[in-house]
């Protein structure tokens, strides 16, 4: 799952900003005061322009002009933001200043109350204070978010069959110190499976070390495993500890083990059976308790047979296999994975998305995904930056269809007639949704009530 790493700091421009006014000079005196500090500013003339902008998006900041023509005044235009929105920031802004105003104002919830002309300097302080407040609040949503489910296999989402065996045994090997091996395609939540792992066991307040082997170098790898003493080659200007010292009485995490040197490969069979290794120069030997976690992209057993890696060290690291199924293979995850990013990454980037359309849905559900649940994440992500729309639209994931191949006709058995057709499309997509109606009817492109229709009509259980 993606969260905002402790201490980001939302972007200025990230925070949107609705200055309504019918006086053209002060309204762009304002938006290109607030442009000039770094905030995205869009403006309307009139009460009704801006609801019609606030019901596209939701702002951090609403200046509004207390007499504008038009039927609607400031006032009224801040009631009817509250019907859009729940808590609106609105800054009334009027040349008649008058003490029954000011207390209509914020009786009806303004959050402050400004006279023209303006002051910039007045200005920005009001806006940084009101952002400062916004950031905590979202920050702090986030983060109650995160903690309350920090690394908890249940953070992993899924209700596919396959996906909750494997839950089952994360509960079952928490507490054990046998070595794990997560085999599954790049993108899956290998790294996920591991943290859960470990911080649903025993070991859970230790150490969690994690390493790329495919990243580094061999003699890089090596000391980054091990450490370094002081001298021990050409930049090694003092002792380093390695990440099996680091990761002692608790987890590492080696992940793209299949990618690791036949010369590391005997260094890390021997901390496997030793549970000591040396320093990189160093003549002590170090003992370590370190429950090890690989993960690997590839066929280790085929990378056995071709004598690229070896047996017993295979066997060393398979003593508990978990092969996490591709997401082309876990479809029914897709609604539920989708929504769950749509939610965090929003909230990341300072966007209010809040839904998704059937059509979008349907595009994401029949894609293969390749790059699986780490590609998804990223293209909600992409969907959300570009979408104009509370709702991310069927267009916004046009990426993902342009150029795709027409799938190839189906095959359709001889003498099969059109009922018999429609009844095993139906079973079909039923199966393939564990049961769910909604995303059904999405996939097969009816409404639900259609699809109870033809259940009935089948006699298909759900």
């Amino acid at each position: 799952m993606s969260f905002v790493p402790e201490g980001k700091v939302y972007m200025k421009s990230q925070w949107a900003i609705l200055v309504v006014d019918d006086e053209d000079i002060m309204r762009d005196s304002m938006a290109a005061w607030l442009r000039e500090d770094g905030y995205t500013v869009l403006t309307a003339s009139t009460g009704r322009e801006a609801l019609e902008l606030a019901r596209q998006r939701d702002f951090a900041l609403y200046f509004v002009d207390l007499k504008m023509p038009g039927g609607i005044d400031g006032i009224q235009t801040m009631v009817e933001l509250k019907k859009i929105h729940p808590d609106p920031v609105v800054v009334i802004v009027t040349a008649y200043a008058t003490v029954d105003t000011a207390i209509m104002a914020m009786k009806q919830g303004a959050y402050e109350y400004i006279v023209k002309p303006c002051n910039p300097e007045e200005i920005s302080l009001l806006v940084e204070r009101v952002i400062k407040v916004k950031n905590l609040q979202r920050e702090n949503l986030i983060l109650k978010k995160k903690l309350s489910r920090k690394y908890n296999f249940q953070d992993i989402i899924s209700k596919n069959t396959r996906m909750q065996e494997i839950f089952q045994l994360v509960r079952e090997v928490s507490s054990l110190r046998s070595t794990v091996l997560i085999q599954g395609e790049s993108g899956t939540g290998k790294e996920l499976i591991a943290r859960a792992i470990h911080f649903s066991g025993d070991r859970c307040d230790k150490p969690f070390v994690c390493v790329s082997c495919g990243a580094l170098a061999e003699t890089l790898l090596e000391s980054e495993l091990f450490g370094h003493e002081k001298g021990s080659f050409t930049g090694a200007v003092g002792q380093k500890k390695g990440k099996f010292e680091l990761a002692h009485e608790g987890t590492i995490f080696l992940d793209e083990i299949g990618d690791i040197s036949t010369k590391l490969q005997m260094d890390l069979l021997r901390v496997l059976q030793e549970r000591s290794f040396f320093r990189v120069g160093g003549s002590d030997e170090i003992q370590v308790d370190a429950r090890v976690i690989a993960a690997t992209n590839r066929d280790l057993l085929q990378a056995v047979a071709e004598g690229t890696f070896r047996d017993d060290l295979f066997y060393r690291l398979n003593v508990i296999n978990i092969h996490i199924p591709p997401l082309r293979e876990r479809r029914e995850d897709i609604p539920l994975l989708t929504r769950n990013f749509i939610e965090e990454i929003s909230h990341q980037i300072g966007k209010e998305i809040e839904d998704i359309s059937e059509g979008a849905l349907k595009i994401l559900i029949d894609y293969d995904w390749p790059g699986n649940v780490r590609e998804l994440e990223n293209a909600i992500e992409r969907a959300i930056v570009t979408s104009r729309t509370r709702a991310l639209l069927d267009d916004a994931f046009s990426f993902l269809t342009n150029g795709k191949k027409e799938k190839k006709g189906l095959i359709i058995p001889p003498g099969m007639c059109l009922e018999e057709l429609e009844r095993e499309a139906i079973t079909v997509t039923m199966q393939r949704t564990s049961g769910n109606v909604k995303e059904a009817a999405a996939l097969l492109g009816i409404d639900r009530s259609t699809l109870y229709d033809k259940i009935k009509k089948y006699n298909l259980g759900r």
